[in-house]
Parts: C-alpha cells; structure tokens; sequence
C-alpha cells in the first residue's frame, strides 16, 4: 500500500521501475519528467558496449570493459545483469540506487521486460521496495504507427519488434500500474502524481 500520510517530514519512497513495449515512448515520457521534475534521478546503467558518437560517460551509461564488469558482477555489485544480443553486458549498478531512496530522492530505474523480471526476482533479498509501472501504447495499431513513422528500422527489423511487442504487451497484469501514454505530456503528468503520492511530494 502507498503511504498517503504527512505525518512525517521524511518520506523514503519506493523504487520506481518502468517498463513498456518497444516504440511506447517511454525515453520521450521520462525526458519530459525530468525536465518538469529535475529532482527526479534516473539511474544510468553501466555496459561493456563501446560508446557511440556523442555518449558521456556517466551520463549515457557507465562504460566498462568485460574485466571490469564481470569483477563488479562477482561481487553483487549489480541490482540486475543482463547480455544483450549475445555481445556486450548491461547491468543496473545497485549502490546508487540505494543511496537515493536512503536520501529521499524520488527514483527511477527505465528498463525493458526481462530486466524488470529479474528486478523483482531479488528486490526483496537486496531489502528493496518497488512499484513496477507499465507504460502502454493506446492500442497495438497506435504502436505499429509510431514504430513504423519513426523510420529507423528496416521492414523487417519493424516486424520482429512488433512480434517482441505483443509479448511485452501480454505481461501488463504483471506490473502494479499502467499509464496510458495518449500523449507524452499526459503520461509524464500521470507519472509525477504516482511519484508525488510515493515520495510525499507536493503536485
């Protein structure tokens, strides 16, 4: 159950997790979030990926070398893990997640299906508390339009993430709350009022 009590002058939240099929939006929905709520903190992952033109360190991701992340694996170092395409390594670092709750900042942790599978496999053993939220398209066809006007895959790359879409779509009951995203700001709003309400927030 979400506190709704102002009793205390320190409410530590809970860990927001957001999840959504590909082309739902959910980047543009938390760009928007933090631009109205900069003291919303969003946790940046760390890969073995080498950085493509223009990604800061820190900023986009943290970036590893294979050494590097396998050490920090071994030593629990990470709330999630996961291998990519068969090549490089992702993982969510877990200290920093837990540095903003202790500190009561509101945070964020934007993953995809599987990391959020795998989220909810250890939050209880790490002595964490999440709200998974599920961003949803308006309808499949409204997500089939915007991925193929976003024009940034092939034909048949669009049709494989379409298929990978309807899975993702098929897990919504597992996630505590859904938002529609009808329109970024809207969703950015609905959003707010879910961190607001967690985080004793004024809206």
């Amino acid at each position: 159950m979400t506190s709704t009590s102002s009793s205390s002058s320190h409410v530590t939240g809970r860990l927001l997790v957001l999840t959504g099929p590909t082309a739902v939006g959910k980047g543009t929905v938390e760009a928007k979030l933090r631009a109205d709520h900069p003291e919303v903190w969003v946790s940046v992952s760390a890969t073995t990926r080498a950085p493509r033109p223009g990604e800061v360190n820190g900023v986009n991701y943290w970036f590893m070398t294979d050494d590097e992340f396998l050490a920090k694996e071994r030593a629990g170092e990470f709330l999630e893990t996961a291998v990519v395409h068969g090549m490089a390594h992702y993982g969510t670092p877990l200290a920093p997640v837990k540095e903003h709750l202790a500190a009561g900042v509101p945070t964020i942790l934007e993953i995809d299906l599987q990391g959020a599978r795998r989220v909810k496999q250890r939050a209880a053993e790490l002595g964490l508390e999440v709200v998974y939220v599920f961003i949803a398209p308006p309808s499949f066809e409204e997500l089939k339009r915007r991925l193929i006007g976003r024009g940034t895959e092939t034909p048949e790359q669009q049709a494989r993430r379409l298929e990978t879409a309807k899975v993702e779509l098929a897990a919504e009951s597992e996630f505590d709350v859904t938002i529609v995203n009808n329109t970024v700001d809207e969703a950015a709003a609905e959003l707010w009022h879910l961190i607001a309400q967690e985080y004793g927030l004024a809206e």
